[in-house]
C-alpha cells in the first residue's frame, strides 16, 4: 500500500502514530484524542496526495465509516473503549474501506490471541481453561462488569487493533481481499 517515496514517508508516519497510540494504551489504558486526531488528519492529507479528489473522498469517508462500523458495536457492548474505536476509524482514513475491514479481521484475531494470553497471565492456565470452557455454553460470563473496573487490569485492545491496521497497511493481500 505504501509504495514510492511518498508512500514510504506516509507509511512511516502512519506506523509511528499507530504504534504510539498502542504504547499509550498499554501505558495508560487510554488512547489520546490528540493522537487519533493527528492520525485522521494526516490520513486525509496522505489520501489527497495519492489519489484524485473523488477517489480520496471515497477512500477517507469509506475507511472511516468502515472502521466505525466494525468496532462501534463492541463499544456499545462495553467490550472496547471509545479510544479503540476512534483509533481504528482514524486508521481507516489511510487504509480505505477494504483494507480497513481486512485490518479489523486481523485485529480481531490478534485480539483473541492477546485476550487468551492476558487471561493466562492474569489468572493462570487452569482458571483460564475453565472459564473458556464454561463460556462456550454461557458466553455472558465473559461480559465486562463496568462497575468495578481496575484500569490497570484491563486489556489494552489498542495493541490488537494496531496489529490489524499495520498488517493491512504493510502486507499486500493478507487475507481474502485480493
Amino acid at each position: 500500500m505504501f509504495a514510492g517515496s511518498l508512500g514510504v514517508a506516509g507509511g512511516t508516519v502512519f506506523t509511528g502514530l499507530v504504534v504510539y497510540a498502542a504504547w499509550q494504551d498499554v501505558r495508560h489504558r487510554r488512547i489520546p484524542n490528540r493522537t487519533v486526531a493527528w492520525l485522521a488528519l494526516l490520513g486525509v492529507v496522505y489520501s489527497v496526495g495519492v489519489d484524485p479528489v473523488a477517489a480520496t473522498l471515497l477512500r477517507v469517508v469509506g475507511g472511516f465509516a468502515a472502521g466505525l462500523a466494525c468496532w462501534l458495536p463492541f463499544y456499545a457492548l462495553g467490550w472496547l473503549g471509545a479510544g479503540d474505536v476512534k483509533l481504528f476509524a482514524a486508521a481507516g482514513t489511510w487504509l480505505g474501506p477494504v483494507r480497513t475491514v481486512e485490518g479489523a479481521l486481523i485485529g480481531a484475531l490478534a485480539g483473541a490471541v492477546l485476550a487468551v494470553g492476558w487471561m493466562v497471565w492474569s489468572y493462570g492456565l487452569k482458571r483460564t481453561a475453565t472459564t473458556l470452557s464454561v463460556a462456550t455454553a454461557a458466553p455472558a460470563i465473559l461480559a465486562p462488569d463496568n462497575r468495578h473496573i481496575d484500569r490497570r487490569r484491563t486489556l489494552p485492545y489498542g495493541v490488537a487493533l494496531a496489529v490489524g491496521a499495520l498488517a493491512a497497511a504493510w502486507l499486500p493481500r493478507t487475507l481474502l481481499f485480493q
